[in-house]
């Protein structure tokens, strides 16, 4: 939704959490560029396997796996964007196919709130991987994965208003906003991702990998106004990363990075964790502490964000806060959010370890 450049007045509702007129227009700004630019996306991308890539579906040791995400980014900019997720996938006809190869399915469902819940954007998606041996072992494959898409977005014109405008010339110019002004909005629209996944363990212990995803490769078409239709442009995603055991140690190194590109708008993370089984005797169902650190870049540097984590029996637990330190702190007061993961993985009957999966 493009806003004209006259002089222009904005307002919400007082009934919404935090009358803040200090940041009507940084409101403006979010609900504007999240309408027509990026996507949501987490920090932990790592641990959100299905938004990141549709070749990481199936793509673990385990029969299931179920993972939730919960992210709020700038709080304090009345809760400008809280997203959340879950999804399930498994491998699945294993008694069909090649001891090392795998084909996986799974099901996603995600919901993102921009300023206090005047956008809503709700997605449900179904995707596939296969996941084929390169050599004997198994210990390289490569994956291809394929996700269908249906969007809803809700726009709630009762909380968002646009009054009239000043020329120059000293007229008014009627708001072309006055289509959503006390109304509510609704756009939908179907939509086609893809991927690709590299993997490869050098000795079994380890992992390496690298992959690229296609997100809205139809370029889906939306209006909120019925006369303002924005294909939404595709967001081209590179990721890496892996891990290796110290030596003899109960200690293992992470690392993991991401590019993401959509409509101009680039991001780059970069970081890793260090990661110690404290409980060395139970090789089946270790308990490892993780402590780490990320950080963003896009035009600039924009937040650091320390990352601690618990793996206990079949479930994952990750917590990271976003500190911003871009040229919005000032009114982020430094706080760009927190965000918890949280995966379970239920392992084998048969305690069989595998190759190693892509993790972090």
């Amino acid at each position: 939704m493009k806003l004209p450049s006259t002089c222009r007045t904005f307002s919400f509702d007082r009934k919404s959490k935090g009358y803040l007129p200090v940041f009507l227009f940084c409101l403006v700004s979010l609900v504007s560029h999240r309408l027509q630019a990026q996507d949501p996306q987490f920090s932990q991308f790592f641990a959100s396997p299905l938004t990141l890539n549709p070749a990481l579906t199936g793509k673990f040791n385990g029969v299931v796996r179920v993972a939730g995400n919960y992210r709020n980014q700038w709080p304090s900019i009345n809760n400008a964007f809280i997203t959340s997720t879950i999804s399930v996938d498994a491998p699945i006809l294993k008694s069909r196919l090649p001891e090392t190869d795998t084909w996986g399915v799974g099901f996603m469902a995600m919901t993102d709130k921009t300023a206090s819940g005047i956008l809503t954007s709700n997605f449900l998606s179904l995707s596939t991987a296969y996941h084929k041996a390169l050599d004997e072992d198994g210990l390289q494959q490569i994956g291809l994965g394929f996700q269908g898409t249906y969007a809803n977005k809700t726009l709630d014109g009762t909380r968002l208003h646009f009054e009239d405008g000043l020329q120059l010339d000293g007229t008014w110019l009627q708001s072309p906003t006055e289509a959503i002004n006390y109304q509510t909005v609704n756009v939908h629209y179907f939509d086609m991702n893809a991927g690709l996944l590299y993997n490869a363990s050098l000795n079994g212990n380890n992992n390496i990998y690298v992959g690229t995803s296609f997100y809205h490769i139809n370029h889906p078409k939306e209006s909120f106004l019925g006369v303002d239709t924005i294909n939404v442009p595709t967001r081209f995603t590179v990721h890496g990363g892996g891990f290796f055991p110290i030596g003899n140690s109960t200690s293992t190194i992470y690392f993991s990075g991401l590019y993401s590109t959509q409509a101009g708008a680039n991001d780059i993370v970069l970081g890793g964790a260090w990661a110690v089984n404290v409980n060395p005797t139970d090789e089946a169902n270790p308990t490892n502490f993780y402590a780490g650190l990320w950080a963003r870049f896009n035009n600039v540097t924009d937040a650091i964000i320390p990352y601690v984590g618990l793996d206990y029996g079949d479930f994952s637990l990750g917590l990271t806060y976003d500190v911003n330190v871009s040229a919005l702190q000032t009114a982020s007061q430094s706080r760009g959010g927190i965000e918890l993961s949280l995966i379970y993985i239920k392992k084998p009957k048969d305690g069989r370890k595998g190759i190693p999966c892509p993790r972090f």
